[in-house]
């Protein structure tokens, strides 16, 4: 019994958790068959692989790859300043009473102040950069002809495994002789960085902490 609960702890900690991901799905697609121009093949003609003479290398088929030069950097800032005064003043007397009673309140005078005052301020700011490029596949095209693609690339780093992924909408037009395009011109763009192994599950709360931490009232 010990031997197999040494097993299945070794077990469990050499599995890592894929983290979870909002790309488009799927994140890759084979190829769809095309009609060929000519059948048979030869020592260099190849019919599976064969493209026109002057048609043009840009992505456009399902199963084609195009590569994204990620280069993204947002910068965001927000100051408020709020500033209230209110301030009152009322002032009161009693003059002559004569033939009335109250005669001890002759002379009486009555003088009252108000102030109040806020003042509020609020700063907040947000910075991020995100650099590289990954190349992804064609996984539909629209019926305008936009492409939608979506990739995945996959880094070991001894026992973290980091994970590069995107997806979104690309217009061929913008795409270069290249078959490259920056990813500031893919349209509905989800670019996620995230990595699986001990150093990111050290940086996570456990479970029962969490379950704690959302029930507790104080």
């Amino acid at each position: 019994m010990k031997r197999f609960l040494l097993l299945v702890v070794a077990a469990m900690a050499g599995c890592t958790t894929v983290p979870a991901t909002n790309i488009h799905q799927p994140m890759s697609a084979r190829p769809a068959p095309r009609m060929e121009m000519a059948s048979g093949n030869g020592s260099i003609y190849q019919a599976a692989g064969s493209r026109p003479l002057f048609e043009d290398r840009r992505a456009r088929f399902v199963g084609d790859t195009i590569t994204i030069t990620i280069t993204e950097s947002n910068t965001a800032s927000k100051t408020s300043n709020n500033k209230l005064d209110r301030t009152g003043s009322n002032v009161a007397s009693v003059s002559a009473m004569a033939g009335l009673p109250g005669q001890s309140a002759l002379g009486l005078n009555l003088n009252t102040k108000t102030a109040n005052a806020f003042e509020g301020k609020g700063e907040a700011g947000n910075k991020n950069s995100f650099s590289g490029s990954i190349t992804v596949t064609v996984i539909d095209v629209l019926p305008n002809g936009n492409l939608l693609v979506s990739g995945e690339k996959q880094v070991a780093v001894g026992d973290e495994q980091e994970y590069v992924r995107l997806s979104g909408v690309v217009n061929p037009a913008f795409v270069d002789a290249a078959n490259t395009i920056s990813s500031s011109k893919v349209a509905d763009a989800r670019i996620e960085y995230k990595s699986a192994g001990q150093l990111s599950e050290g940086m996570m709360m456990a479970w029962l902490g969490r379950f704690f931490l959302n029930v507790m009232p104080f």
